[in-house]
């Protein structure tokens, strides 16, 4: 290992170790900590962010990298020496873009908007979390005029999440998925008869669920040797370094699926992190590639796996074991088709498959308003149920359920949302090339099993991090550029079935 890079490399470890040290205090903020600890937290994070901004845009940094990149000249673009200095020379030009009291300043916003949406949302109380929420759009706004654009000033806070992607190329995908959608979804509720799912619709006991969930996790892969369950009330996976990956989940006693399926889709997450080879730990390489693709290894075991026939017929008598008054009579066919069923919802967390796209593009094309300037944060909640209503023809009775019901938008992370749709595009089409390039997976999901998908994600997907950007990362895996296809045969012949269309 030459000189410079092993300096640089040993810089860039500390960084890490400083970034980690504040996802434990996150995670603590969000699991542990008592109400009136927020202002302090704060103030911790901020501390140790702008501690870790400065040191990484250092002018030491810097001379330690164009030191590597000379002594690496030579090296191959596939190999780890010259992906590390090519991300790192990228973060390093775009956070240098940033002054350390910039970063002070959104930690500030940020922090005390999150801690004043947990209580603002229990409240119902829109009018007193606008404030904050303006604030928010407003370090999202100068975050993008910062960053600049070609095109449109979303295109530079999409950028952060999901390198390469433009607004217009969003626009057109999401459109082709509209167009698909809203014809299944007009012809499944001329058949919504046809899928009953009354059996979910009963009290199942909190102290069960967390068995349920814990049991879900380690059925698809998740090592809990190297991870743990928290409960939150948004849920969230993190991670502090490829060996301690935790998930958190929320049980609620009249909805117990959806804390099965969200504990699934933050494993799935978890997952991905937990199979980064080690040599690129404590780096910048030592994270997901992109927020799409990080979503899609969620999404794929929550839905493709998790929502399967093949996975039920396996583990349903594990469920009937730990619920036999709620479930001991049912059918795996009924109860299959239970938590397949369509049908628009308010929330986005609880949404099926084919109606959860439309509720990320409704929050695509808002948040195009707020940061363009045509929409103010005042006018927020009306357009919101507009929209609602528009798509998926249901209207919020409160903003609790409406405006108020995710806590991103606090977080100024504007250009995060659209990665859950390009999340749900790529699961299918990795799923697609996988069973193409291993006929055993598609034999073995339907017993169940996920050994071989696990084992393709891992030499496919995981074991890269950071290594390629997210389009790069998808032709080599399959092959091809993103495509909505896979994900529409996906849906049409899944819901087709269930729904004799």
């Amino acid at each position: 290992m030459s000189k410079h890079y092993e300096a640089l490399l040993n810089q860039l470890h500390k960084i890490n170790d400083i970034e980690k040290a504040m996802a434990v205090l996150q995670w603590d903020q969000e699991t542990n900590m008592p109400a009136m600890g927020a202002q302090r937290r704060v103030q911790q994070l901020t501390t140790l962010s702008e501690i870790a901004h400065t040191m990484f845009t250092s002018a030491q940094t810097g001379e330690l990298l164009a030191g590597a990149l000379e002594e690496q000249a030579e090296a191959d673009f596939d190999s780890t020496h010259a992906s590390m200095l090519r991300v790192t020379q990228r973060e390093y030009n775009e956070q240098r873009l940033f002054s350390a009291e910039f970063v002070s300043r959104k930690s500030a916003i940020t922090g005390t908007a999150g801690a004043a949406w947990a209580q603002m949302r229990a409240d119902n109380n829109f009018a007193d979390f606008k404030k904050h929420l303006e604030a928010a759009v407003a370090i999202a706004q100068e975050t993008a005029e910062i960053r600049t654009y070609d095109t449109e000033p979303y295109d530079a806070l999409l950028s952060q999440f999901e390198r390469g992607m433009t607004s217009a190329e969003l626009r057109r995908i999401f459109d082709e998925v509209k167009r698909a959608t809203v014809p299944m979804l007009q012809a499944i509720a001329q058949r919504s008869d046809r899928v009953d799912d009354t059996i979910l619709q009963q009290a199942f006991p909190v102290a069960e669920q967390e068995a349920m969930c814990r049991y879900g996790a380690e059925s698809i892969g998740y090592d809990f040797n190297r991870g743990h369950l928290g409960e939150v009330h948004h849920p969230f996976s993190t991670s502090f370094g490829r060996d301690d990956v935790r998930i958190t989940t929320r049980y609620a006693p009249d909805y117990a699926m959806s804390s099965l399926f969200g504990t699934m889709h933050e494993a799935g997450h978890a997952m991905y992190e937990q199979g980064i080879a080690e040599d690129l730990d404590r780096s910048p390489l030592g994270e997901g590639a992109s927020l799409g693709i990080h979503e899609s290894q969620s999404r794929l075991f929550e839905n493709q796996v998790g929502r399967s026939l093949g996975y039920w017929q396996a583990h349903f008598p594990k469920l009937q074991s730990l619920f036999p008054q709620q479930l001991a009579n049912v059918e795996v066919a009924d109860f299959y088709k239970a938590i397949n069923k369509v049908q628009p919802s308010l929330i986005r967390v609880e949404a099926d498959e084919l109606t959860y796209n439309l509720h990320i593009i409704l929050r695509f094309e808002l948040e195009q308003a707020l940061i363009n300037g045509d929409l103010q944060v005042a006018d927020l909640p009306t357009a919101w149920n507009d929209k609602m209503q528009s798509l998926l023809g249901v209207t919020p009775p409160s903003d609790k359920q409406g405006v108020l019901q995710d806590v991103h938008w606090s977080q100024a992370a504007f250009g995060y949302f659209p990665t859950y749709t390009l999340g749900n595009l790529y699961s299918a089409q990795f799923m697609e090339s996988a069973k193409s390039q291993d006929p055993r997976i598609e034999q073995e999901l339907a017993q169940g099993k996920n050994t071989f998908l696990l084992a393709w994600l891992r030499e496919n997907i995981h074991q890269h991090g950071n290594k390629y950007d997210a389009a790069e990362l998808c032709k080599r895996a399959t092959g091809k550029s993103l495509s909505a296809e896979p994900f529409l045969q996906y849906v049409r012949g899944k819901f087709g079935e269930l729904y004799g269309l």
